[in-house]
């Protein structure tokens, strides 16, 4: 199987996205391009699929910024609104490829989407609510994304909803991905996943990983991603120190901080800052 991916970065801002909403700070205030910054989310090429890390809630503008038109899964690091609140869209997707969304999650997550999105889960289904398949990652172990193309198929009929025709025969293309486990506080408060994708990995909002055997899950990759909202230390997120030093562990070719918030200095101060291998991610930037 081809190990090559290639990762777009579709938002690398943190929670509050650059500009945060009344603030008038340099950053936020800032003409660079660079410097303007959805909400954290990669799009993956790999292996033949295109795969989307997180959904949050600028979904629908990187979908219509970055024309995207065709989804085969939809991979959850965790269960934050900023990585989750998009997953109401879903719904265009259902009606342009007519096939439901395969979204993978851990079992809590998945739970906090029954809760936020009952209705997507309900039985009779509320005609035009999203049409999602959730599976449940395990951690510890490799698992396989499909292409949606043997799906069952979504029939709109006004007034009703979808009926759900049996899949057609199509070739069946797939890719194994590795999740990383970590941690999104330095008291391992709440579990949050990374993923690799053959010679690249994406990793953010961990502050710790759950062990070293997740470390040895990254060796041999090229790219390298993870968060830092602020240079010194955070409960929740990496310091600017503790990215340098994962970076140096995994020994990649060329690693990205993402996740940015307007504490940090603006793109091209804080590049210049950083080692000639770590680069500050930013909105529509290609690695790979």
């Amino acid at each position: 199987m081809e190990n090559k991916a290639i990762l777009t970065f579709l938002g690398s801002g943190t929670s509050s996205g650059i500009p945060m909403i009344a603030c008038d700070c340099p950053v936020c205030r800032s003409e660079d391009p660079r410097d303007k910054r959805l909400r954290a989310s990669v799009l993956v090429e790999y292996g033949g699929l295109t795969i989307l890390v997180d959904a949050g809630p600028d979904f629908r503008s990187q979908m219509l910024r970055a024309d995207i038109r065709h989804l085969d899964a939809i991979l959850l690091t965790h269960n934050h609104k900023d990585h989750t609140g998009g997953l109401d869209d879903i719904r265009a997707f259902n009606l342009a490829e007519r096939h439901p969304v395969n979204i993978f999650c851990e079992e809590y997550v998945e739970q906090t989407l029954r809760r936020e999105y009952g209705y997507a889960f309900a039985e009779p289904k509320y005609p035009g609510a999203p049409e999602w398949r959730v599976h449940v990652i395990d951690p510890a172990r490799p698992f396989t994304v499909h292409s949606n193309a043997n799906e069952e198929i979504l029939s709109w009929e006004r007034g009703f909803g979808y009926h759900h025709l049996p899949p057609q025969s199509a070739p069946d293309t797939s890719v194994e991905v590795i999740p990383v486990h970590g941690w999104h506080h330095r008291e391992k408060k709440l579990s949050v996943l990374g993923y690799r994708f053959g010679n690249i990995a994406y990793l953010t909002d961990i502050k710790m990983l759950d062990s070293e055997a997740e470390l040895e899950k990254l060796r041999g990759v090229e790219y390298v991603t993870l968060g830092c909202v602020k240079i010194p230390d955070h409960h929740a997120h990496p310091s600017l120190q503790e990215c340098l030093d994962f970076f140096e562990k995994v020994g990649a070719k060329e690693s990205y901080i993402t996740h940015l918030s307007h504490q940090l200095p603006c793109h091209e101060e804080f590049a210049a800052m950083l080692p000639p291998h770590v680069h500050p991610a930013y909105d529509g930037l290609t690695i790979g």
